[in-house]
């Protein structure tokens, strides 16, 4: 009797036992947990127009300083390299022969103002004596072409007694302009400026500079298209601000402005030459220097910034993936246009809200769910966190 008793309990026991395995069965494995990737919800804003090109610097101005009369070079009178003002003297050419063809002009000319005296007085003589019969129509005719020969040789001499003058000034071959002088091309006691202007220097106004760049027709278009749709407002050219980068990777303190654009385009390489004017104060800047140049040519509206971690690019172009109101990832087809400050913008395939995934991407694909928490941006390099680690022991002795 104790014996049946005690039995009764362990068969309904070994009953329960086999009733949970066989529960256990029909459940199978345990379920993933969805991961967890960082979102950033995104929302439209206005974004500068930016290109980036590559620029080549020329001087404001430039100027040929040439030997613009015969003779020897005697003397440089400025230093290479250095800044000279307009009018400054640069070079002297021999004076002497210019100053022998000047007395010679201001001689010709005294004498043919004798001349034109001693004629002026003959010619009143024979209009005095004329009406009275007593010299001949012909003697008349004779003194009044004297008289006029006699001052037109006083006007071809005194223009003469001018160029000779000028001539001479030539001799001191001064700056035309404010600007750096180049390099002495003639050495003194050479025959310059016979037969040929010779080049004697070059001086450069170098503040500000220029820096000519291109830009292709198919950009030019794009940026049209997309003033014509709204999404664009191009600067006004004389407003459009250029920022130069110097070959060591340095941004150039002072920004420039936009100031010519061609009216057609180069045949030869199918784009259109711009222009920008840079200022120069401190004479960093040197003509003929290759510069990276960013420039502001309007404003985007409704546009997405998104990290260079976002964008991702394959055969078909760039795409991001979004984590839907579901909790499931989708792709999503990107229009590019520039990138600026390490961000993308994206001028189509987002809509205001998306849950763009920045981190974890490698751990999500198209149709799986995932688990959307908010982005944080890495800290920069080298920076220190104020607050300790959680579960660091404080330092000391």
């Amino acid at each position: 009797m104790k014996s049946s008793l005690l039995r009764a309990p362990l068969l309904c026991l070994s009953l329960l036992v086999l009733a949970a395995c066989g529960k256990g069965k029909e459940q199978g494995p345990p379920q993933m947990p969805p991961p967890e990737v960082g979102v950033l919800k995104v929302q439209p804003q206005n974004a500068p127009l930016t290109r980036d090109l590559v620029g080549r610097l020329s001087p404001y101005r430039s100027a040929d300083v040439r030997a613009r009369v015969a003779g020897v070079l005697l003397k440089r009178t400025y230093e290479e390299g250095t800044d000279v003002k307009k009018g400054q003297l640069l070079f002297q050419i021999d004076p002497a022969p210019l100053k022998a063809s000047l007395n010679a002009a201001q001689a010709a000319l005294a004498q043919a103002q004798a001349t034109a005296t001693n004629n002026k007085v003959t010619a009143q003589r024979v209009r005095e004596l004329a009406p009275k019969g007593y010299v001949s129509k012909a003697d008349l005719d004779n003194a009044l072409a004297a008289e006029r020969n006699s001052a037109a040789a006083v006007q071809a001499a005194r223009a003469n007694v001018e160029t000779a003058r000028i001539s001479l000034g030539y001799a001191n071959v001064t700056s035309p302009i404010d600007g750096r002088a180049g390099q002495q091309q003639v050495t003194e006691g050479a025959l310059v400026g016979n037969g040929e202007a010779t080049l004697l220097t070059t001086v450069d106004q170098i503040d500000p500079l220029y820096v000519n760049f291109t830009m292709s027709v198919a950009s030019l278009e794009t940026m049209r298209s997309a003033q014509r749709s709204g999404n664009v407002t191009l600067a006004d050219p004389n407003k459009a601000s250029v920022q130069v980068t110097l070959p060591d990777g340095s941004t150039y303190a002072q920004p420039g402005v936009l100031d010519f654009s061609d009216t057609s385009v180069n045949p030869a390489t199918g784009s259109v030459n711009l222009r920008a004017t840079i200022p120069n104060p401190q004479r960093t800047l040197l003509p003929g220097m290759y510069v990276t140049l960013t420039a502001n040519l309007g404003q985007q509206h409704k546009v997405f910034l998104l990290p260079q971690a976002a964008v991702q690019r394959d055969t078909v172009g760039a795409y991001a993936m979004v984590v839907g109101a579901d909790g499931k990832v989708v792709r999503k087809d990107l229009t590019t246009s520039d990138m600026r400050d390490g961000q993308w913008v994206v001028n189509d395939g987002l809509a205001a809200g998306d849950a763009v995934v920045v981190s974890g991407l490698q751990k999500v694909k198209a149709g799986a769910p995932a688990k959307a928490t908010p982005w944080q941006p890495a800290p920069p390099a080298g920076a220190k966190s104020a607050a300790k680690a959680p579960g660091q022991a404080p330092s000391g002795k």
